[in-house]
C-alpha cells in the first residue's frame, strides 16, 4: 500500500513554480501552509485551498517544509541562524531544497540541521508547464529514511530521479541540466534569429524544425514565447538564467572542467539583462539578437542595439 502524504507540509517560496508545486501537493491530501513576503501570490495560493502566512514560524509543527527561493543566498538567510527554520524544525522533520544553489550551499544545510532533523536534496526541472500538471523532474539525493517518508509527496509533483545518499548530488545533476537549458535555450534564439535573418518567417520555421533532428525541448517549449515578443508570460525570468548558467561555471570550474558553449550561452543571459530584460520572460534572450514587438518579428532595429543595452 502507498503510504499517504505527508499531512503537514509549509512550502517557503511560492513564485512562478513554487505555487503549482504547492497546488499539487494540497491536490494530493496534504495540508500545505504557503510561506511568501508576496501578498497577491499568498492571495492566489488561498484561493486554492492553502493556509497563508508571511511568517516562517509556520514550520514548527511541519513534517516537511519545502523550500522554492530563487539564490543561494536566500536560502541561507531562511533556513540557518538561530532564527533560522531549521533552528525551530521538529525532530523528525525534513528539509527539502527544491532551488538551483549548488552542493556547495546543500552542504551548508546539512551541516547546521540539529539533530533529528533530516536534509533532503530536491531540485525540479520541467518549468512551469509540468509543474501545473505534476509531471517535473525531481534529482533526489539525501537520507534513504528521509527520501522513503517524503516519497509519497514528491511522487505528486512528478517522477523522482534518486542521485544517491549524499545531499548534493541532486544539485550535481541538476548543474548538468541547467548546463544542457541553457544553450539549448540560447541556440533556439539564435536559430529563429538566423531564419528571419534569411527572410524566412520564424512562425513557419518553428514547427517546421521543432521536431527534427534539430529539435530541443526547449524549442518547442520557449520558440512560441520567443515570437509572442516581450508581452509573454513570465514563467521563468531571464535573471534566474543569468544566475543558474553563473552557478554551473562555478560549479564547472572548481571540478576542472572548460565549458565554452555554457559561458557562451552566460554572456547572452547578462547582455540580455543588461538590456534592461532581467525580469522579462527568459525566452527574451532572442532580443539580443533581434528587437521584438508584440505582432511582429524585426531583425536588428538600428534604434535600439540590445546586445550591448545601448540606444541610439
Amino acid at each position: 500500500m502507498t503510504p499517504p502524504t505527508p499531512s503537514a507540509i509549509t512550502f517557503v517560496g511560492i513564485g512562478a513554480i513554487g505555487r503549482p508545486m504547492a497546488t499539487q501537493l494540497a491536490r494530493a491530501g496534504a495540508d500545505v501552509t504557503a510561506v511568501d513576503t508576496d501578498p497577491d501570490r499568498l492571495q492566489h495560493a488561498a484561493g486554492e485551498g492553502m493556509r497563508t502566512t508571511t511568517d516562517t514560524a509556520a514550520v514548527d509543527e511541519a513534517e516537511a517544509v519545502m523550500c522554492m527561493v530563487a539564490t543561494a543566498e536566500q536560502l541561507r538567510t531562511i533556513t540557518l541562524g538561530p532564527d533560522g527554520v531549521l533552528a525551530r524544525m521538529s525532530p523528525g522533520s525534513t528539509l527539502v531544497v527544491m532551488s538551483t544553489v549548488g552542493p556547495d550551499a546543500v552542504a551548508e544545510l546539512v551541516a547546521g540541521a540539529p539533530e533529528g532533523v533530516s536534509v533532503l536534496d530536491v531540485p525540479v526541472t520541467g518549468g512551469v508547464s509540468r509543474a501545473r500538471t505534476g509531471e517535473l523532474l525531481l534529482f533526489a539525493s539525501g537520507p534513504p529514511e528521509a527520501l522513503a517518508r517524503l516519497r509519497p509527496a514528491l511522487d505528486a509533483l512528478g517522477q523522482v530521479i534518486h542521485c544517491g545518499r549524499e545531499a548534493g548530488r541532486g544539485q550535481a545533476m541538476k548543474a548538468v541540466n541547467q548546463l544542457l537549458c541553457s544553450v539549448h535555450l540560447v541556440a533556439a534564439a539564435e536559430a529563429l534569429a538566423l531564419a528571419e535573418a534569411l527572410g524566412l518567417d520564424p512562425a513557419e520555421v518553428l514547427p517546421a524544425v521543432a521536431g527534427g533532428a534539430g529539435g530541443s525541448w526547449m524549442l518547442s517549449d520557449r520558440g512560441h514565447r520567443m515570437l509572442q515578443g516581450p508581452d509573454t508570460e513570465v514563467t521563468s525570468a531571464v535573471s534566474i538564467f543569468v544566475k543558474d548558467s553563473g552557478l554551473v561555471a562555478d560549479i564547472a570550474a572548481t571540478a576542472g572542467l572548460d565549458t565554452p558553449l555554457l559561458e557562451a550561452a552566460a554572456a547572452r543571459f547578462r547582455a540580455a539583462a543588461d538590456a534592461g530584460l532581467a525580469e522579462q520572460d527568459d525566452s527574451q534572450v532572442i532580443r539580443t539578437y533581434c528587437a521584438l514587438a508584440p505582432t511582429s518579428f524585426t531583425h536588428n532595429d538600428p534604434a535600439t542595439d540590445l546586445t550591448t543595452g545601448d540606444t541610439r
